[in-house]
């Protein structure tokens, strides 16, 4: 059976704040062919000309026939989702990507601009590339995947979770008390979520950028 294995690629960057010399050290992986026997959740592939990031996958023995992986796929170019299913063992080429953590700083008609949280350098991303811009506030803190071959930026990973301030939320109609009730409210962003009918205009709550739901409020 065929599995991956990984070189280690080291980049050193130097810089002076105060006549005071400064050293960053950057790592890069390479991940090479493998099987579907090395999928996890978050690894980067390249399937039908596009790469996926895998969300889910499901290893499966039926009582006949051969072993499957069902998978559930996310595009980095696109954000759509494909479902999936692999022949258990099958050889399956991993993408080599760096993902480097990069804040968000501002944007500008189409495009948004991030600095690197290592370096400081800047650069900027196309709109398209971003799977809902109203999951980013100055300050925010991403990932972006970067294809190791030719330095192009294929995408942006938002965290599982951010927190935002609202600044607009619907009044609850009188007498509904249904356990769960939700009520209209609007992020900083502009963000539009549902949430439970307790939540008032300047709470800072939490939402999953997965699906957009709310999550709790933040006690700040």
């Amino acid at each position: 059976m065929l599995h991956s294995y990984k070189s280690l690629f080291i980049s050193v960057f130097t810089f002076k704040i105060n006549q005071k010399k400064y050293f960053i050290i950057k790592f890069k992986y390479l991940i090479y062919m493998a099987d579907t026997s090395d999928f996890k959740n978050g690894a980067v592939i390249k399937f039908n000309n596009d790469f996926y990031t895998i969300v889910e996958f499901q290893h499966v023995k039926p009582g006949k026939g051969g072993a499957f992986v069902r998978t559930k796929l996310k595009s980095i170019t696109t954000g759509r989702i494909l479902e999936n299913t692999f022949n258990a063992g099958v050889k399956i080429d991993f993408a080599r990507i760096e993902r480097n953590k990069y804040q968000f700083l501002y944007s500008s008609g189409d495009d948004f601009t991030f600095m690197d949280m290592e370096d400081f350098n800047q650069v900027t991303v196309d709109r398209k590339m971003i799977d809902n811009p109203l999951y980013l506030k100055e300050g925010q803190e991403v990932f972006l995947l970067i294809n190791f071959d030719d330095n192009k930026i294929l995408g942006v990973e938002l965290p599982f979770s951010i927190e935002m301030k609202l600044t607009e939320v619907e009044l609850a109609e009188k007498g509904n008390t249904a356990t769960h009730a939700s009520k209209k409210a609007i992020t900083e962003t502009g963000l539009e979520v549902q949430v439970p009918l307790f939540i008032n205009e300047g709470d800072i709550i939490k939402i999953d950028t997965r699906d957009g739901k709310y999550i709790e409020r933040v006690n700040k």
